[in-house]
C-alpha cells in the first residue's frame, strides 16, 4: 500500500482551495481547517458548531491518542469559521452532509481525492493529505521538527520527518545534486 503525501507546493494548495471555493463552503472550509490545524480527519469531522463558533481557540480529546490538545485558531481560519457558524446551533455537527447528518471520512476522502484529480496533483492522495501538508509546510518554515512533533503527537522527530515526507525529499535532492 503506497503511503498518502502531502501538498508540497504552495500553489497546488492554492489551486485546490480556488476549485473548492468553487464546489462549496463547506469544502473549502473543510480543507483549510485541515492544511491549517494539523489535525486528523477524525478530529476535523467530530467538531460542533460550539468547538469553533465565536472562539480564539480550538479544544479537543484526540480520538486516537484520548490526549487533550488546544491551539489558536488563525487569522486565515477565523473569519472563515465566523462565516459558516453564522445563525447555527453549537450543538450541531460543524460539518453536514447533504442529507443533514454529520459529514463522514468516506466522503470527506472523495471530496479532497476528487479536488487533487480535478488539480491534477501527481500525488497519492487521502483525508492525511491535509494533515501531511500542514506538517510538511510548518516543518519547511519554521524548521523546528520537535516542535512540529509535540503539535503532531508523535512519538520522535525521526518519525514526524518520515510522515511529512522531508526524508524522501532529502534522497531526492541529494540524487539530484550528485554528479561524477
Amino acid at each position: 500500500m503506497a503511503t498518502v503525501e502531502p501538498i508540497r507546493n504552495k500553489k497546488d494548495i492554492k489551486k485546490v482551495e480556488k476549485l473548492l471555493s468553487k464546489q462549496s463552503f463547506r469544502n473549502l472550509l473543510l480543507f483549510t481547517i485541515g492544511t491549517n490545524c494539523g489535525l486528523r480527519i477524525s478530529d476535523i469531522l467530530k467538531l460542533n458548531v460550539g468547538d469553533v463558533k465565536n472562539k480564539n481557540y480550538i479544544r479537543i480529546t484526540e480520538k486516537k491518542t484520548g490526549k487533550f490538545k488546544k491551539f489558536p485558531i488563525n487569522s486565515k481560519l477565523k473569519p472563515m469559521l465566523d462565516k459558516f457558524t453564522k445563525g447555527r446551533k453549537n450543538d450541531e455537527p460543524l460539518f453536514l452532509s447533504v442529507w443533514g447528518h454529520r459529514l463522514d471520512r468516506i466522503t470527506s476522502y472523495c471530496i479532497i481525492r476528487d479536488v487533487c484529480r480535478e488539480a491534477k496533483l501527481e500525488i497519492i492522495v487521502g483525508t492525511h493529505t491535509m494533515r501531511k501538508t500542514f506538517g510538511y509546510h510548518h516543518y519547511k518554515q519554521f524548521k523546528d521538527v520537535v516542535l512540529l512533533q509535540k503539535i503532531l503527537n508523535h512519538y520522535s522527530p525521526t518519525i514526524t520527518l518520515r510522515y511529512i515526507g522531508i526524508e524522501q525529499d532529502q534522497i531526492d535532492e541529494s540524487y539530484n545534486n550528485f554528479i561524477l
